[in-house]
């Protein structure tokens, strides 16, 4: 972990490092103290409602910085048709190359804990909506309509979620592969 992390990044890192690859309830705060290398103290220092308010902050941060990729992945790709299987093949690449862990946990953790943790569940939903926004948003201003990026914006992340939850069970890239293809399909050539 970045020594240069202030000491509440470190321990925000930590979380969503941890809930990554074993999801909130395996997650401890003794975990999150270690691998953040923070004192117990300053932990609830930072976070004086605990482990809850740390995922909280840690969702919401590996959500703004999992969506950034949308652009990274797509802006060198001037068709949408070519720029959704790249980066769809991107993805596949990374996640093999990362032994099959998660690549971001807000919808692991959302599907954990929707029914036990309802705060949880709400920032969860927060951080998807905002994606949501940001996708359409992106998706028209590269030539869709706003109902189509909107519709598409929600086949795109139903469909990458789906295929990272596939991919990691099957341990296989299979999956992100015809996803990628499947929704360049869906892009209609009058539209892009």
């Amino acid at each position: 972990m970045d020594a240069e992390l202030s000491t509440r990044d470190r321990i925000r890192t930590a979380m969503a490092e941890l809930m990554r690859r074993q999801g909130y309830g395996a997650t401890t705060v003794k975990q999150v103290s270690e691998l953040a290398r923070a004192p117990m103290g300053s932990l609830y220092h930072h976070f004086p409602e605990g482990k809850q308010q740390i995922a909280a902050e840690a969702l919401r941060a590996a959500g703004a910085a999992y969506i950034q990729l949308l652009p990274l992945l797509m802006d060198p790709h001037e068709d949408l048709r070519a720029a959704v299987p790249a980066a769809f093949v991107a993805a596949a690449e990374q996640m093999e190359q990362a032994g099959w862990i998660n690549m971001c946990p807000v919808v692991t953790i959302a599907g954990e804990i929707a029914d036990s943790e309802p705060a949880l569940r709400a920032v969860a939903a927060e951080v998807i909506d905002s994606w949501v926004r940001e996708c359409t948003d992106y998706f028209t201003r590269r030539g869709l309509d706003a109902a189509e990026a909107h519709r598409f914006t929600l086949a795109l992340l139903s469909a990458l979620e789906g295929a990272f939850i596939l991919s990691r069970t099957l341990r296989s890239t299979a999956p992100l592969h015809a996803v990628g293809q499947t929704l360049t399909c869906q892009l209609a050539s009058d539209k892009v």
